[in-house]
Parts: C-alpha cells; structure tokens; sequence
C-alpha cells in the first residue's frame, strides 16, 4: 500500500491524490465516517469557475498486486453544482478493478432529498482478514480480538467487491429551514466572512440529515485448501446533527450522528446481525498565530455495540460466535480512519471505543501559491496535523472492560485543500508498526 501512495505523490500531483484515493478506498473497501454530510457548495474568491474535472492514467508495483496500469477520473458541478462523479479501472498480473461512483445527486431537483451510489468489483492475488473461519471454534485470543496476534490472520487471493446506495433527506428546520444546502466563500482556503457559531440546537441552529444506506460487500479467498466465501446484504438508518462552521475543515462547533445497521439473513448472506453505534466530535479555534493563520483543536469519540452478538464455548474453552457482524463491519478498529497506526480492520469484536484528538495548524505559508504552472491546482493551504489516538475492541460493554488495555498510536500528517476538498497523507506509529495513509478528507 506504500508503494501506491509514493507512486501517486511522485506522479500525479495534489489533484492526482484524490483520483489515486479512489484507487485505495476501492482496494480497502473502507466505510469508517458517518455515512451523511452536509450538502454545500464552495464559492473561492481567488477561482469562480464551477467545474472542476481531471483524467489521469497511473501506474504502480507492490509485492501483494504486482504491476499495475489504469485510469481514472473525477468531476464535480457537471450537471449539479453540488453533484460529483468518478470512476477507476485498473489491471495487470492477477489484479485488476473497476469503481465507479456518484455522490449527492439532487434526486430529480427535489429540495432535500439526495443520492449517492459507489461501487467495485476487483480480484487481488493477496487478501487478509483478522477472523477465524465462519463456522470453526477457535482457540482464545479469538483472531482480531483486542489481545490477538498480529500474524494470526487468514491470507489468500480471491475476489472482492462490494457497493453501497444512500438517500439522505436534510431536515426543514436548523440552518436548514429554508433551503437544504449551504453556500461557502473562500478567500485563501478559509471562510470568507468569519462567524462565531450559534450554541447547539438543532431546532435552530446546524443541519440534521435522516440517512438510509443498503451496503453490499461480498469476499471470496481461494487457497489450496480451497474457498471462503462470505456476502452481506444490510441496512443502515441513522440521524446526523452537524453544527461546525464549514464541514469540509471545522474549525469551531460540533457533530453528532446515531447508527442502526441491520443484516437479515436474505439473499447471500447467511448471518442476521445488528449493530448500534453513537459518534460525537468537538471543535476549538484557537485564533492565529505568527506562522499560522489557523489553529485548530479537533476531538472525536466513537462507541459501538452488536446485540445479535452471541459466542458458544465449547468443553475445551474454544468459541463460536454467530450472529455477528464480519470482521470489516461492525465494532472494528485498524485502518484510515479509526487506530491509523495498524492494519486494516485489524480488531474487532461484539464493542468497540475509540476517541482521538487531533491539533491542526493551517499554515500561512504556500509555497505553491505563485507558481503559475500549478495554479490548476486550486491548492489554498497547507496543513500539519498532530495526533493521538486510543480505543479497543471488547466482548462486553462493562465499563472496567471497556476502559482497560487499550491500543494507542500517534502520528503526523500533511493535509491539504485544493478546489474546497482536503487531502490529507497520515504517518502513524503504534507497537505493530508505522503505516501510511492517504485520504481525501479529515478522519472526523
């Protein structure tokens, strides 16, 4: 994964990242964040152009995909000004991938409902997933619990894929009482009109968006022993309150969101689950300074918990948990958003805890901003981002278990904002490692 985001940074540039970003959700099959967001459009004062598009074939080796060519390409205000669209396809050796998506559409010019679809279907000649097999007892630490191995893990090619629908209505009242979307001008990446943010009501104040989500995610691993294969078909329904000054890089205000996810045991999916999940995050400005025209300190706190969860032990204290959600879904920590510092969906169990803080510096410094070759860019600030995280995953919501062995990492990142989308790169170091990230958007 290395090897994919050095050969983005050395090859496509700032907005080639959000294409190549793509590329790696589509490989990781990563859904971490509250699955709504408030739906705005940016206005810069230094750019009034409403489109924004780019087409970019790369390249890349990495021992688990081998050589890798393809294209991509993103575009944004084409027929909506708040509707983006893109799509990735890529091959070579035993890989190869197609992702397509679409976010925000405007269902039929309707006033608040929304549309988003994304969706990828690939094969990898490397997959790994910190589970025991469905159907086996296993031995205690549990594969992916919170005192797990680090190399106890199932590996193997196999197929991956996996899409996802979503309508959001935004609520007629807050912020919102009028109109659905918001509208930000920008003068050198920040808010042009400065305004100190009104206390928390969501009656009065910020945007609350009512979320439905259908996700699909279907897995086979093939080895000689021969195949695993796993498929979940759920629901998800949640409320997002957010109450920040400008969603895209808050700098002052607060977020709530709530989650119900349910999986019926319909279709392919042979497992009823359910999963209830609560987020919170907290922002503080802290003015500017000398070499910064922003200071920012950022907080995040996440709890989740599986009801369905049931585990069955047998005489030798092996166990067998059904009812539960895959190792990818549910109370899952390890990845580009929660616990950055291991591997993907590295732990997981029936809860989950996780709260981070994050002290984000907007430089005053661009050192691209009069190179008139890169202005296409559209890139206003630069961003250093240091941070902490903290979390595990448990079998029980007991608060001496909940709060007790937890996993920590630290790490520095370098955020940009180009055309009102942050891209950050994430260097993260925890006892398992150091691992490297690169995403649009913050975490939280």
């Amino acid at each position: 994964m290395n090897k994919i985001i050095n050969s983005c940074l050395a090859s496509t540039g700032v907005w080639g990242l959000i294409v190549c970003t793509l590329l790696v959700i589509s490989i990781k099959n990563v859904q971490a964040k509250p699955p709504g967001q408030v739906k705005y459009s940016v206005q810069r004062q230094e750019n009034t152009k409403m489109r924004e598009s780019l087409v970019l074939p790369f390249a890349f080796s990495t021992d688990d995909m081998g050589t890798v060519i393809g294209i991509g390409a993103m575009a944004t205000g084409l027929y909506q000004k708040q509707m983006t669209v893109g799509g990735t396809i890529y091959g070579g050796g035993d890989s190869k991938g197609l992702a397509l998506s679409l976010w925000d559409y405007r269902i039929l010019d309707s006033e608040r409902f929304f549309f988003s679809a994304i969706g990828m279907v690939g094969d990898y000649p490397l997959l790994r997933a910190y589970s025991p097999l469905p159907e086996d007892f296993s031995t205690a630490p549990r594969p992916g619990s919170n005192d797990s191995s680090f190399d106890d893990f199932i590996q193997a090619e196999g197929s991956s894929n996996w899409w996802d629908v979503k309508l959001e209505y935004v609520l007629p009242w807050g912020s919102a009482e009028k109109q659905s979307m918001a509208s930000y001008q920008l003068q050198g990446g920040l808010l042009k009109h400065d305004v100190e943010q009104a206390d928390w009501n969501p009656l009065k104040t910020g945007t609350s968006i009512l979320i439905a989500r259908q996700f699909n995610r279907y897995q086979e691993y093939r080895d000689e022993k021969g195949e695993l294969s796993g498929a979940i078909h759920a629901l998800e329904l949640g409320f997002l309150y957010d109450n920040t000054d400008f969603p895209a890089n808050p700098s002052q205000g607060s977020s709530q969101y709530i989650g119900f996810s349910y999986n019926p045991e319909w279709l392919q999916s042979n497992q009823q689950w359910t999963f209830v999940e609560v987020e919170a995050s907290k922002y503080f400005s802290l003015g500017a300074t000398s070499f910064a025209k922003q200071n920012i300190i950022a907080l995040n706190a996440w709890l989740g918990y599986s009801p369905s969860w049931q585990v069955t032990t047998d005489a030798a204290g092996n166990s067998l948990v059904t009812n539960n959600a895959p190792f990818l879904e549910g109370a899952t920590l390890g990845g580009m958003y929660r616990m950055r510092g291991f591997r993907q969906n590295r732990f997981h169990d029936k809860a989950v805890i996780y709260a981070t803080a994050e002290y984000r510096m907007t430089l005053d410094y661009n050192p691209i901003a009069d190179v008139r070759w890169l202005k296409f860019l559209n890139l206003d600030w630069f961003q250093m981002v240091f941070y902490m995280e903290g979390g595990r995953v448990s079998p029980t919501l007991h608060r001496d278990t909940l709060f007790s062995d937890w996993k920590v990492d630290a790490g520095v990142s370098l955020r940009a904002l180009t055309a009102g989308i942050v891209v950050r790169l994430d260097f993260t170091q925890s006892k398992e490692g150091t691992s490297t990230w690169l995403m649009v958007g913050h975490p939280f």
